[in-house]
């Protein structure tokens, strides 16, 4: 019966891949047909003549212009995909860890893991990264995070968006966990936590906003609890407050802990297992203009 229901599961994940790679390959299709509604939609509204590049296909397409309304004008791409649930349904996080963790990579994973709500932290064990990321598909996990360590001192952070991706990849650098902190962390909330992306304006930069974002569940208005990720010349900072309001005029601030910066360096449309999967994105620290260009 087991490996009935395995194979059961392959055959839906690889429909499900196909299924995402064949709506990824007609986005050029309705990108190219959305210009022309756009040029027939603008013409429409001005009194103006049709160009002569879309007066041959305008009596089909004007039928679609007409049907249209403010959700459906837009064109839909692999990123309405991927997050298509997004704030409908709470995210379901698995935190683990890379293979043989140091003492202080296990506590730096306990923390992320009371970081993010409804988030399960497991032990990564001889796992490989196939294995794992079967096993999460099964258990129905919205995405998986993987810190990583370099001599006892984390320095890589993996997000996996599930089932179909995508897989970002960040370096860490300068991280203090909580009972390291100077004063002492305040203690943890549970609350779901409002979450302020600072300085993400580029088409990439909100890209991992909403990577990042969708890691945690919609909050209450009234929630004390903030999370913040502020980029800084492609550097996010990763900062866990809590705030009071002793009188009207004035809020006060309380660390909570941990803190650590965060670079991208590649975003993969894909998981984790998928090696021949293309990237959206990839660090070149060593061009020429590396040093003038900022990305986020």
């Amino acid at each position: 019966m087991p490996a009935s229901s395995d194979a059961a599961s392959r055959r839906r994940q690889t429909r499900l891949r196909r299924e995402y790679i064949y709506r990824k390959s007609l986005e050029g299709r309705e990108k190219a047909a959305y210009e022309q509604k756009r040029i027939i939609r603008e013409a429409l509204a001005e009194g103006k003549s049709l160009p002569t590049e879309v007066r041959a296909s305008y009596d089909a397409l004007r039928k679609e212009v007409d049907a249209e309304d403010i959700t459906t004008e837009q064109p839909k791409s692999h990123v309405d995909n991927e997050y298509g649930d997004a704030g409908l349904l709470e995210p379901k996080v698995c935190v683990t860890t890379s293979r043989d963790p140091s003492s202080r990579l296990k506590q730096f994973a306990k923390e992320v893991k009371l970081l993010i709500p409804n988030s399960v932290r497991i032990n990564r064990g001889n796992n490989r990264v196939d294995e794992l990321m079967d096993s999460s598909r099964k258990a129905e996990f919205t995405d998986v995070v993987i810190v990583q360590e370099t001599r006892g001192e984390p320095d890589g952070l993996v997000v996996c968006h599930l089932p179909m991706g995508p897989t970002a990849f960040f370096s860490l650098s300068n991280s203090v966990l909580r009972h390291d902190l100077e004063p002492p962390a305040a203690p943890m909330s549970e609350a779901y936590p409002h979450i302020i992306l600072n300085n993400f304006n580029s088409e990439l930069g909100k890209r991992v906003g909403n990577i990042l974002k969708c890691l945690f569940p919609v909050p209450r208005h009234d929630t004390k609890r903030v999370i913040t990720f502020s980029n800084d010349n492609d550097f996010i900072s990763f900062r866990h407050h809590m705030f009071s309001k002793p009188s009207h005029d004035t809020v006060v601030l309380h660390e909570v802990g941990p803190r650590f910066e965060m670079r991208l360096y590649q975003i993969r449309l894909g998981t984790l297992e998928q090696k021949e999967a293309e990237n959206e994105y990839v660090l070149r620290p060593y061009q020429n203009t590396a040093a003038k260009r900022q990305v986020l």
